[in-house]
Formats: C-alpha cells, sequence, structure tokens
C-alpha cells in the first residue's frame, strides 16, 4: 500500500479506527474456513459517508478492499487473499427502527442477526432468517451470502425478506435500490444483484428488511428411523402431504451419537436418522399439521415419534441439532464441509448417493442440515490416519457432480468464495459466468473488491501464514 495512501487513510478514520500492527491484522486474515492471509490494514468505518471516502481513496490507489462482518462464513469470503485492507463493518451495528405500521426493520450491516430477532419479537414481530451463526453472525455477512437457515422451508431466506439496501460501489459512489414499498417496478431489481454477491459488487451500508407477525405458538417433532431412506423419503412425502413446516431438519446416525456424547440431549442412539420438524402458526392450524406430520412417519415406517411436552422440551431438541459442529469436533479434530441443494424430492437420492460416495472412496462422512429445503451438509474426515487426503477430495467432488446430476446446485448458503470458485463452472454455463464478470467490470473495474472470490481463479495469499 502506498504511503500516501495510508496518510490518507489514518487522517480520514483516526488511529483507533485504521489498524496496522501485525497483531492487529492477524486477528482479521481469517474466517472460520480453512484459509488465512494477512491483510495490510484494517478499517472501522462508522458510517456509510467513511465507507465511500475509504473506497474512493481505495479505488484511486487500486487497494484491494475485502468487506468483513463476524468471520462465520465457511467459504472464505472473508479471506483478504490479496492483502489490501480488511474493512470490517461491525462498528455500524445500529438497529435504525422497527416500524410495526408496516412491518419493516431498517438496519446497518453490523447488527447481529440473533439481536434483531430479539430487537422485533419484543414488538410482536418476526424476522424469519435463522442461519446457524445467527448469535454471532452479523446481517451484512447474511446479505452477503445470502444465508439461510432452519426456517427456510417455510419461510425463504434472506433474499426473500430484503426491500431496499444502501450500497457503497468501489469508487465511493453511494446508491440506493429497491424502497420501502411492496409493490415497486420502478427500474431493474438491483436488491438481489446485491444480496448473495459476496462483497464482490459494493459495501452494504443499511437495508431495509421485511417483517412478518410473530406465529401465535409452535410444536416440535422429533422422529426416529431405522433406515436413512426412510426418513429421507419422510422428508418429501410431508411436503407432499400439503403442510409447509417451519422447520425440517434430519440428523444421520453419527451426528446423533456424536451429539450424545457431547451433551444429554435424549436423542435415541440406535436410529439411523432422525428428523426434527416444527410447525407454527394458530394453535388450529399447529394441531392440524402435527398430526399429518405424525401420520406421514408412521406411514414410512418410524421408529418412534415423539411431540415435545413444552418449551423447554423443545428447546432441548433444538439444542441438539445446534450442537453438531461442536460435537463432530470430538470425533476428529477437523472436518472439511460441504453445503449442497437438490430439488426437495431428489433429497433420497441424493443421501443415497452420498452413502455410496463413503464406500467407494474411504472417506468418513455424516450427513444433516436443512433436508426440509433439499439443503443437505456434508462433513468430511479421515476414517483414520491412514486415510489419503485424496479420499477427501474426490468425495467432495464426487458429492458436488452427482448433487449437478440430480438438478441440484454445489452451494445453498455458505456461498462460493474461495472455496468453490473454480467449480461454479460445474452449475453455471459459459454465457452466464460472461455476463456476471460483464457486471462485475462494470461496478469494480479496478478489480478492488474481494478478488480471487465467487470466479474461477489461480489468485493465492499474497501475505500466508499459519493460524
Amino acid at each position: 500500500m502506498q504511503d500516501n495512501a495510508r496518510r490518507q487513510l489514518r487522517q480520514l478514520l483516526g488511529p483507533e479506527n485504521f489498524l496496522e500492527e501485525r497483531e492487529d491484522c492477524l486477528t482479521y486474515a481469517f474466517d472460520a474456513s480453512e484459509g488465512a492471509c494477512l491483510p495490510e490494514a484494517v478499517a472501522f468505518p462508522e458510517t456509510a459517508e467513511a465507507v465511500s471516502e475509504i473506497l474512493a481513496i481505495a479505488n484511486t490507489h487500486r487497494i484491494p478492499i475485502v468487506p468483513r462482518g463476524a468471520g462465520s462464513g465457511l467459504t472464505g469470503g472473508a479471506v483478504p487473499l490479496s492483502g489490501g485492507i480488511v474493512m470490517t463493518m461491525n462498528r455500524m451495528n445500529r438497529i435504525i427502527s422497527v416500524d410495526t405500521d408496516n412491518l419493516q426493520a431498517i438496519v446497518q450491516p453490523g447488527v447481529i442477526t440473533a439481536r434483531l430477532h430479539a430487537a422485533v419479537e419484543a414488538k410482536g414481530l418476526f424476522y424469519p432468517p435463522d442461519p446457524a451463526s445467527m448469535d454471532i453472525c452479523t446481517i451484512g455477512g447474511n446479505l452477503a451470502e445470502n444465508a439461510g437457515g432452519m426456517r427456510a422451508v417455510k419461510y425463504g431466506v434472506t433474499k426473500d425478506f430484503v426491500m431496499g439496501l444502501e450500497v457503497v460501489l468501489a469508487n465511493g459512489e453511494i446508491i440506493h435500490t429497491g424502497s420501502r414499498c411492496i409493490k415497486d417496478v420502478v427500474g431493474y431489481d438491483l436488491t438481489r444483484l446485491f444480496v448473495g454477491s459476496e462483497g464482490t459488487l459494493g459495501v452494504i451500508t443499511r437495508a431495509v428488511l421485511k417483517l412478518l407477525p410473530l406465529p401465535e405458538g409452535k410444536q416440535t417433532l422429533l422422529a426416529a428411523f431405522g433406515a436413512m431412506e426412510a426418513a429421507a423419503q419422510t422428508i418429501a412425502d410431508v411436503i407432499k402431504s400439503g403442510i409447509i413446516p417451519t422447520t425440517m431438519e434430519f440428523m444421520d446416525k453419527h451426528c446423533i451419537r456424536a451429539v450424545t456424547q457431547y451433551q444429554d440431549t435424549g436423542l435415541p442412539v440406535d436410529a439411523e436418522a432422525v428428523l426434527l420438524i416444527e410447525v407454527d402458526g394458530t394453535p388450529h392450524a399447529i394441531e392440524t399439521g402435527i398430526k399429518r406430520v405424525q401420520a406421514v412417519c408412521t406411514a414410512n415406517r418410524a421408529l418412534s415419534v415423539d411431540v415435545a411436552r413444552d418449551v423447554a422440551d423443545q428447546e432441548r431438541l433444538w439444542q441438539s441439532r445446534r450442537a453438531i459442529h461442536a460435537a463432530l469436533g470430538l470425533v476428529w479434530p477437523r472436518w472439511e464441509e460441504e453445503d449442497i441443494a437438490v430439488p426437495i424430492a431428489r433429497v433420497p437420492k441424493m443421501v443415497r448417493r452420498i452413502d455410496d460416495i463413503a464406500k467407494e472412496t474411504g472417506a468418513f462422512i455424516v450427513c444433516f442440515g436443512h433436508a426440509g429445503d433439499g439443503n443437505i451438509h456434508v462433513s468430511l474426515a479421515p476414517h483414520d490416519k491412514n486415510t489419503p487426503h485424496e479420499a477427501l477430495t474426490q468425495a467432495r467432488a464426487a458429492i458436488l457432480k452427482d448433487a449437478i446430476a440430480l438438478e441440484g446446485r454445489i452451494a445453498a448458503e455458505h456461498g462460493i468464495g474461495l472455496i468453490k470458485r473454480n467449480q461454479i463452472g460445474w452449475n453455471l454455463d459459459a454465457p452466464t459466468l460472461n455476463l456476471m464478470r460483464q457486471i462485475k467490470g462494470l461496478l469494480d473495474p479496478n478489480g478492488i473488491l474481494n478478488p480471487g472470490k465467487v470466479f474461477p481463479s489461480t489468485l493465492t495469499c499474497s501475505a500466508p501464514f499459519g493460524h
């Protein structure tokens, strides 16, 4: 970074908001993926105007900028491959307003997702997107990755709740997309262009989010199965039954046993798979939905079907789902993660193929996830210290290719980032990728915004180190 640019940024932000010491930069060199790369500096803007000025300076001096939320991403989206500046948005953390008349919230990107949930629920409203990391992740990161969560079965993902955005472009210009109107066909739908763009097209500094009335209640059901295939078929059959649950999660036998060792959850340890299904709404809708789900589970030879007795019992069941990653860490210290999506009716076939891939490659593969919307999380590890790493590489490639063969996608809610950039062409044809490159070139002609992400690239870390 040129000395002139450093001086301008120090003057703009002050020493407390522009860090350059190595130990400070180390903290922002990685996210929750396996990647790590040392930035030259870390910036903490507090206003959209500050973001604008930072980007104008960076664009003039060709300094890479990597926007960062909480660093909880799993595909390397916040890893500063080209050094440059990590722009951390956590000081822009205001919930500007919660509008109970129009069912909207206006927020800055540094707001923790769970904090927004609590704020709107205190007013009898509901913001459905609930990524597993919601206690630490930020709205800005959710927007950048188009995060989903367990409630996506019924309510959809982040993009379905974004009405408008304030975005700073690479040259420092501040633009506004969408509006606070439910119906709005004025111009192109630029809002959806930026949601899910992983910080490669602009920096989001404000969002208008759609809210819903808080459901009157909810009920949770745990169904155990003697075969993963029966559980997978139940997922498709529940949807066909005319009931759309709030959530429909599954765990395979490896997850069940790992979680049971990690904490006392009361899961049936002899089951090959379990489904956690939740229905919300009015008392009548809940009763009808739960009865129909129970009937489908029974028809698919469930070993047991238990309805939570009370709120504490519901929380115990969902805690078992949230504990999977921590529990798997006791089984093996480092897992490789995959995040795929297939059409809901293809989930049984995909689960069968994952089991076959484990046998074919010798990799230890664990499955869980948001199966009610076709999103399967796959964790891979060696069977033992003698398992070659090539087995995991082969298994990951096979899983992605089989998902594509079933008309699925290589990423569902974790993004493309660094980890899957060279596989994006497996899903997108050349003309589509070319159009994406043209859009990127128009909005970021100097390529300063999150370089080396999303698009196929050979770019490697400019300042590697271990972490």
